[in-house]
């Protein structure tokens, strides 16, 4: 891999300039099949934009490609009036722009959350996953393509200025609005990811996937400053609510290869959903997922699901299925706006896979995601509020 050397100055050390990977050979990734390209604005403004969206679109000769360059990346009409079906045409619809927010901080409020610093290097995902969250975002709502934003080597100077403002060790997050790897094989943007945060002395990486493209991973030294971490559930719970998506034991088996090559890996088990029997099947998979993986922080969660997203949910599954049969009804409308399980339901899930982890790895960290102090209180994570997946 060719870096560009021109370079950066950061607290008296010479860091290498980041640029776009060029010198690579872009792969069609698995679970994504495009069928039009959009080239939004600033997606070829410069030579080594063009050079790169080029040797990406050579990929698809059979999708027709269509030039937006005065459009913003989010402003994308599909021209399909109907929610389901926009969204569904959006999963194959790929758009190259740029975003100029990219590297932003959360502000989440009405539940426990830390909050963070979070970038985006792409937008949207191409798994199926029936009760995404994105899909009834705002931001993803009126154009749910998926996005490769190609100003990167901007997002990493910004990173760069936050970091050295801060002057202290300070993750920044990549999967809040997006998944992490599963376009990977396309940019080869982890080439360019890993080694500025494994050289930069204070910004770290951490990241979330259900990819198992770790290919590109396994070859960069990253002096363990990428923390890389797998959103998974049991085969019985994926099987209905995961399509077009890695299988689990894809996802084990790629979060073991990473770990042998040193990074830190995480776990999320999120949503737990109540399927029939799902006692004996999430106490089964925690099992397996602590005997088979050396996870350092497993993170857990409900449904957090917003108004539009679950409509779009309802209309896959029926509204009888195993998420919205358990939701409370009037948790949409307290707290930060999210449908959830009842909060005795959630007490009871997580009590039960905590369990199961004291009993094999006492000392493995865990936490919960997006819940509310009392659920930190009752299941005895009190002392790790705050410490949760997005964060050191």
């Amino acid at each position: 891999m060719k870096h560009n050397h021109n370079q950066m100055d950061l607290f008296g050390e010479t860091l290498s300039r980041p640029s776009l990977p060029m010198d690579y050979e872009p792969v069609r990734p698995a679970y994504f099949q495009v069928s039009q390209i959009y080239l939004a604005k600033g997606s070829v403004a410069t030579p080594e934009r063009e050079r790169f969206v080029e040797r990406i679109c050579s990929l698809y000769p059979d999708a027709q490609i269509k030039e937006c360059l005065d459009v913003p990346h989010n402003r994308i009409e599909l021209d399909e009036a109907d929610a389901l079906a926009l969204h569904r045409a959006g999963k194959q619809t790929l758009v190259f722009g740029e975003l100029k927010t990219a590297v932003r901080f959360s502000q989440e409020e009405g539940n426990s959350c830390p909050n963070y610093w979070h970038f985006s290097p792409y937008g949207f995902c191409p798994y199926g996953c029936k009760y995404c969250y994105l899909g009834g975002t705002q931001g993803v709502k009126f154009s749910p393509t998926v996005k490769i934003y190609i100003n990167l080597p901007q997002m990493l100077g910004e990173i760069d200025r936050i970091a050295r403002r801060k002057g202290r060790p300070t993750a920044f997050y990549l999967g809040k609005l997006q998944d992490a790897l599963a376009l990977d094989p396309l940019t080869a943007y982890s080439t360019v990811l890993v080694p500025f945060f494994a050289e930069h002395p204070l910004a770290r990486l951490t990241l979330l996937t259900k990819s198992a493209h770790v290919e590109r991973l396994l070859e960069l030294e990253h002096r363990g400053h990428s923390i890389l971490s797998w959103s998974v559930n049991p085969p019985e719970v994926s099987a209905i609510f995961e399509a077009n998506v890695p299988s689990v034991e894809e996802r084990l088996e790629a979060m073991c290869r990473v770990a042998e090559r040193g990074y830190p890996v995480r776990a999320v088990m999120m949503p737990i959903i109540p399927i029939e029997g799902w006692q004996d099947i999430y106490t089964a998979f925690t099992r397996c997922l602590i005997e088979t993986v050396p996870i350092q922080r497993l993170t857990l969660g409900g449904v957090c699901i917003y108004r539009g997203a679950r409509k779009l949910m309802e209309r896959k599954m029926g509204l009888g299925n195993a998420i919205s049969a358990h939701i409370d009804e009037g948790s949409q409308t307290a707290g930060d706006g999210r449908a959830r399980y009842p909060q005795a339901l959630r007490n009871r899930a997580y009590s039960l896979i905590i369990e199961a982890v004291r009993r094999l790895r006492p000392g493995l960290e865990l936490a919960l995601c997006l819940e509310e102090r009392a659920l930190w209180q009752s299941t005895g994570l009190e002392e790790r509020l705050g410490r949760c997946n997005c964060v050191l």
